[in-house]
């Protein structure tokens, strides 16, 4: 309940990012080759951050790892609004890099819920906290006019009002770990785990060394890492598509937050089938509905927002469908003793992917077109298809 209730303040933390993030370097840098930049810095802070937030949590617990994940993150958002009142490219960059720790957390957080939780009920306790991640993730992008009206009646950018809302929702997600999340549930596990080690060892049953599964980590990793790329790339570029061809904020708002929406709010369904039917299929079925989400990216009318929406939705439910099938093979393949450390390096890969998709997407649409890029996305989520057959032969 405490790591759900933390999840609206991230969800709605992040939102910024994503919705403005590209149309603020945009301005102020004055070109779309580099309007990527953004995304792929603060998926890049993000990558060291989950390293770091992972390796404290092993060491202290959830609760002091991803409270001071948040708390940073909230820092690195008010150095953004700061940058865009200076105009300071240099620090907007520097603190985009720091803002990632928040979005890091954010994710990371998908796992406290699993440190108690059967395997039979994993996915279901993964889906269960993002869910909640939906209730800000969805209400950030609406707030972008309201938000830029208020950034500018204090005498701030307006595209950087956004970041004002995710400073204080980050902030205020970290202070809530901070204080409520007791007992710490990694801490519960690992303490479950010695007694089970004590048990076997005093009734002279042959005692277990707890070891990773390389083989499922790969698997898990690899589903992660490509639909991040492709979620990231296609999501990066719409808000810059779309203004380019007239629609205002407002309407940037509306699709970011249908597609932000489908990132999360069918989490519940999602953590169900994946513990019903399997990793391998709901893997499969994130290719096969990222494939369709870059096709109609691709060749949706650039005026149509009906489409444009469908199109992001799907993009959004494509990576829920791999992100959640892919984190629970990889809590599946950890024990309690070295899991939030493995789980940092699996989400440091899953953010430096991010990052890529992001950097790319602004010049392939600079040297392309947006469709391109749409395209070449969904072609590349195909990639997941032989990669979970292949795990299952083996």
């Amino acid at each position: 309940m405490v790591v759900s209730l933390s999840q609206i303040f991230g969800g709605a933390g992040l939102a910024a990012g994503i919705t403005v993030g590209a149309l603020l370097a945009q301005q102020m840098l004055g070109t779309d080759a580099y309007a990527g930049v953004p995304s792929a810095l603060f998926t890049l802070g993000s990558a060291g951050a989950a390293f770091i937030v992972g390796r404290v949590s092993q060491r202290y617990g959830r609760r002091t790892g991803l409270s001071a994940g948040f708390i940073v993150g909230g820092l690195g958002a008010i150095g953004v609004v700061m940058a865009a009142m200076m105009n300071s490219v240099i620090l907007l960059f520097a603190s985009l890099l720091i803002y990632g720790a928040g979005t890091a957390t954010n994710l990371q957080a998908r796992y406290a819920g699993t440190d108690l939780a059967t395997n039979k009920q994993r996915a279901k306790a993964i889906s269960t906290t993002m869910v909640m991640t939906t209730f800000g993730a969805v209400a950030g992008p609406n707030l972008v006019e309201i938000m830029g009206k208020f950034a500018v009646s204090i005498g701030v950018p307006s595209l950087a009002g956004p970041f004002i809302l995710s400073a204080t929702a980050f902030i205020i997600a970290g202070f809530v770990l901070f204080i409520m999340l007791r007992p710490d549930p990694l801490e519960i596990a690992k303490r479950i785990e010695a007694y089970k080690q004590k048990s076997a060892s005093e009734t002279n049953t042959q005692s277990i060394h707890p070891t990773n599964n390389k083989r499922g980590l790969a698997v898990g990793a690899t589903v992660m890492v490509l639909t991040q790329i492709v979620m990231v790339a296609i999501m990066t570029m719409t808000p810059v598509h779309m203004k380019h061809h007239g629609h205002g904020l407002t309407e940037v708002g509306i699709v970011i937050g249908f597609h932000v929406g489908s990132m999360y709010l069918p989490s519940l369904v999602t953590g169900i089938l994946v513990d019903k039917i399997g990793r391998t299929a709901m893997s499969i079925a994130s290719g096969i509905t990222l494939l369709l989400a870059g096709l109609l990216a691709a060749f949706a009318p650039s005026d149509s927002m009906a489409l444009l929406i469908i199109a992001l939705s799907l993009l959004g439910l494509g990576w829920n469908f791999g992100l959640i099938s892919g984190t629970a093979q990889i809590v599946d393949s950890t024990e309690p003793s070295t899991r939030a450390k493995t789980q940092g390096k699996m989400d440091v890969l899953v953010a430096l992917a991010g990052a890529s998709g992001g950097a790319l997407s602004g010049m392939v649409v600079a040297n392309a077109s947006y469709a391109i890029l749409s395209l070449a996305g969904g072609l590349l989520s195909l990639v997941l298809i032989p990669v979970v057959i292949w795990s299952r032969r083996a």
